[in-house]
């Protein structure tokens, strides 16, 4: 049995596909990453998992359980933090702690070691309301509200947006102990580096699912060589490059200039030099990213084609 499965998952809203026919399986025990930016229909998937929308179309299952005909069974298995902080700002750490232990009939003495490593962060500050805390102090005591009635999947959707690079190194240090313990879980967010801490990835994009594998295999899925220009002039660099026939999929990463390159290397170097000396040019291996921005315009290049 597949810890979720779905088959052609739908959703719309009137005019909006937020999900296009999608289809997957994450196998029991895995971090699962669903990675795409935002208005690409996360948060829709993983509402839909959790059992809080209905899908238009298709099918999905979580731990066996139909998302639609056993939605009351699938809220006591599942934990699900959700993009925005979502517990009550007026109560204390401890008293948003209790309530939702009181909603699970969960004991909170009895599972306290599932959120011991966690909660003991902001176990000092446990008087303080909620809606005081920092971005990474929320973030944990909204992940030790979702585990505290011991669920056998966790669902979490963006939870590192927003939150500082420590906080965040810490939180899916935490993921991990989690995951070693037996713990399902599957988590979206927009950030591509962080891909590399799931077993699997989906890159999502516009509702649709553009590739799936481990993140090293999809670092692998870029077709020619991959080069990287960097200069003083990088937006003329980034247009001259966009006019080059040799050159596909020409785009802006960071302070430098990505780009595949299919031809003689050398005319190419020479090429670029001749307008702009101080180029510096040097083969690259596709990241996560890379590989995204490439699938995505090509998304939307098939999209114009049958949009005419």
């Amino acid at each position: 049995m597949f810890a979720v499965e779905a088959h052609n998952l739908v959703k719309k809203y009137k005019d909006v596909q937020a999900l296009n026919s999608l289809n997957f399986k994450i196998e029991q025990g895995e971090m699962y990453g669903f990675i795409g930016p935002d208005g690409a229909g996360k948060t829709s998937l993983f509402r839909i998992l959790t059992s809080l929308l209905i899908p238009n179309k298709g099918s999905a299952t979580v731990m066996g359980h139909d998302v639609v005909k056993d939605y009351r069974e699938i809220r006591k298995i599942s934990g699900y933090m959700p993009g925005r902080f979502s517990l009550y700002p007026d109560l204390s750490v401890e008293e948003n702690l209790q309530f939702f232990a009181s909603v699970f009939k969960a004991d909170i003495q009895e599972n306290y070691h599932l959120i011991k490593d966690i909660y003991s962060h902001i176990e000092p500050f446990k008087k303080r309301r909620a809606g005081k805390l920092s971005g990474g102090m929320k973030q944990k005591l909204a992940l030790s509200c979702a585990l505290i009635h011991k669920p056998e999947i966790l669902f979490l959707d963006e939870p590192t947006t927003g939150v500082d690079p420590v906080s965040r190194q810490e939180f899916w240090e935490m993921l991990g102990r989690l995951q070693k313990d037996g713990l399902t879980i599957v988590v979206s967010t927009p950030y591509m580096d962080e891909a590399s801490r799931c077993d699997r990835i989906a890159m999502i994009y516009r509702g649709d699912i553009l590739a799936e594998d481990t993140p090293e295999a999809i670092c692998n899925m870029v077709d020619g060589e991959l080069w990287s220009a960097a200069g003083a002039q990088g937006y003329n660099l980034l247009i001259f490059l966009r006019s080059c026939s040799e050159c596909v999929n020409v785009y802006p990463f960071g302070q430098e200039v990505h780009f595949q390159f299919h031809g003689d290397h050398e005319n190419m170097q020479e090429k670029v030099r001749e307008q702009f000396p101080d180029v510096i040019l040097r083969e690259i291996r596709p990241s996560v990213e890379d590989v995204f921005l490439n699938l995505s315009a090509d998304a939307a290049k098939e999209k114009e084609v049958l949009n005419g």
